[in-house]
């Protein structure tokens, strides 16, 4: 691969992407983590009140066994969940074994009226029929590359690139 996207552009092109998507009591959701810090600046850019929810997909991954709990956050729905309109966020989709587990995670809660899902980067790969009703970008990578948002201690944002075994 050669130059990583820039994650504080990209950010800007899902703000715009992220605007028409919106409904008059949609509310926002961020995948943990990238996914979180995302709808931590929507809902400020927006200006949206109150605050966004955040969840976790540890509990429903098929790889629980491989991965155990992670040290990211738990759910957190400061909304009730049964007839919301919903829109997830998530930094990058690949899989959609994320947004399965997340799905069951939401349904747990509650049955949502609807749900959307807007990503920073769609990079394919997709082994579930999962699609993002708004991509910011979309990347290819090598199977053995992971794509992941990270945060700085001022709050920009930026892309890295990991090797997996």
């Amino acid at each position: 691969m050669n130059a990583l996207p820039d994650a504080e552009g990209l950010y800007q092109t899902l703000l715009a992407g992220v605007k028409p998507l919106m409904r008059e009591h949609t509310r926002l959701v961020g995948v943990t983590s990238g996914g979180a810090w995302l709808v931590e600046r929507l809902q400020k850019d927006l200006g949206l009140p109150g605050t966004p929810g955040v969840i976790s997909s540890a509990m429903h991954r098929d790889d629980f066994a491989r991965r155990g709990m992670a040290a990211s956050a738990q759910t957190q729905l400061p909304f009730d969940v049964d007839g919301s309109d919903v829109l997830l966020l998530d930094d990058v989709l690949y899989t959609g074994r994320t947004i399965r587990a997340v799905l069951n995670e939401l349904f747990d809660f509650g049955r949502p009226a609807c749900v959307r899902l807007a990503v920073m980067v769609d990079r394919g790969g997709r082994e579930l029929p999962v699609a993002a009703d708004f991509a910011a970008a979309h990347l290819t990578l090598p199977d053995t590359q992971l794509l992941a948002l990270a945060r700085g201690n001022d709050g920009s944002l930026r892309f890295n690139v990991e090797e997996q075994a």
